[in-house]
């Protein structure tokens, strides 16, 4: 059996210039700059292996498991890999605006296609790509307007006491000009999710519902109790084309209405390379009949984008249903083997597109989020 990733972390005692040298993708870090004031010891790739070092000689990190070791490691080695694609000279200084969300993508779909080399399941290349996306919240929190919502939302997602670890040495792992800031924001951080009793595990909200709602409204606070007044469910698909949606829905259905976005292109006779608004248009008119009635349906499209997706809860929720979101994911070589045999073929460039832009749902988006990877259901990302 071929080595996999993690497999090389452990022979090579966790060493970040090792696994460069397994992960070519990690060299795009060379030369790529970086604010002298945050970090004097030069560029992206020399900061990183800063990183993983100081990970490595964290108090914390001899009492963490096998697996946990193994992710965060991986997770330092890509913190910054975000940084490839979005830095630029700005107004007299090195920028990188929007790293970590771009970090999550380029993660996940470098892992999705290389799955085998990785050795990564679904929930581990999920942990992994969080932790980049939310490597700077400890660093920044206190300066969020809802300092509990953006704790709050994180932990749906990543144990926080990792992501501390991982924010503890990005911060040590550095030549600052303030060393001490980035430290006291991370110890702050780490007292203040322990105060929300969110250090290990996702808030124990008192229902769904509740659960729900707190991350739709603004004024919420997390320890109330709601009742539950949803009156019907809508189902709302998300995943790439050919990830199975549709055989989900003939084998669990069960006679409900769908709207289909492709069945409706196809009913206008309009290409996919044109007329989007006017298919959404025609979708929506239907939905709001449906809900109108109370009826439950079926919403089938790929809903790849998270303002997408939080657009039609926010009209579902609007009318009293309960949105569970059902997220559908294969290994990349069966999307493509299923491309090959298909009919209408997706353009390969059109696929390689989604894949990179895709954001996969957050347990947070939906009265309820399932995960279908395979034939394995997921409830839990963690």
């Amino acid at each position: 059996m071929e080595q996999t990733t993690l497999d090389w972390i452990w022979e090579e005692a966790f060493s970040f210039e090792r696994l460069a040298e397994q992960c070519p993708e990690l060299s795009r870090l060379k030369g790529v700059q970086q604010n002298p004031e945050y970090h004097g010891e030069g560029d992206v790739y020399i900061h990183t292996g800063m990183v993983c070092k100081e990970l490595c000689g964290l108090p914390e990190w001899q009492t963490l498991t096998k697996k946990e070791q193994e992710l965060l490691f991986l997770s330092a080695a890509f913190h910054d890999i975000g940084k490839a694609y979005c830095t630029k000279w700005e107004e007299g200084k090195w920028t990188s605006p929007n790293h970590t969300i771009v970090g999550e993508k380029v993660f996940r779909s470098m892992v999705y296609r290389n799955k085998e080399r990785f050795g990564l399941d679904f929930k581990q290349r999920e942990l992994a790509a969080k932790l980049i996306r939310f490597h700077g919240l400890p660093v920044w929190f206190w300066k969020k307007k809802r300092m509990e919502y953006d704790l709050l939302r994180a932990a749906e997602s990543i144990p926080l006491k990792l992501l501390y670890l991982l924010a503890k040495a990005d911060a040590k792992g550095r030549l600052s000009r303030e060393p001490g800031r980035m430290s006291e924001s991370g110890e702050m951080f780490a007292e203040y999710a322990r105060e929300l009793g969110i250090w290990e595990g996702a808030y124990p909200f008192a229902n769904l519902y509740t659960r729900h709602q707190y991350f739709q409204k603004e004024n919420l606070q997390p320890g109330a109790q709601l009742y539950d007044d949803t009156e019907f469910t809508v189902w709302m698909m998300a995943g790439l084309p050919l990830a199975g949606k549709d055989s989900w829905i003939e084998e669990n259905g069960d006679g409900m209405p769908v709207i289909s976005l492709d069945d409706i292109r196809k009913e206008l006779g309009i290409s996919p390379k044109s007329g989007s608004g006017k298919v959404a248009n025609l979708a929506i008119e239907r939905a709001r009949k449906l809900l109108r009635r109370k009826e439950p349906f079926i919403w089938n499209a790929t809903n790849l984008l998270r303002e997408t997706r939080q657009r039609l809860v926010r009209l579902f929720d609007g009318y009293g249903a309960r949105v569970q979101i059902v997220y559908l994911e294969v290994p990349y070589k069966e999307i493509q083997e299923r491309n090959q045999i298909r009919r209408r073929q997706i353009p390969g460039d059109v696929l390689e597109k989604m894949i990179n832009k895709l954001e996969i749902p957050e347990p947070w988006e939906g009265y309820q989020v399932k995960y279908l990877y395979g034939n394995d259901s997921i409830l839990f990302l963690y």
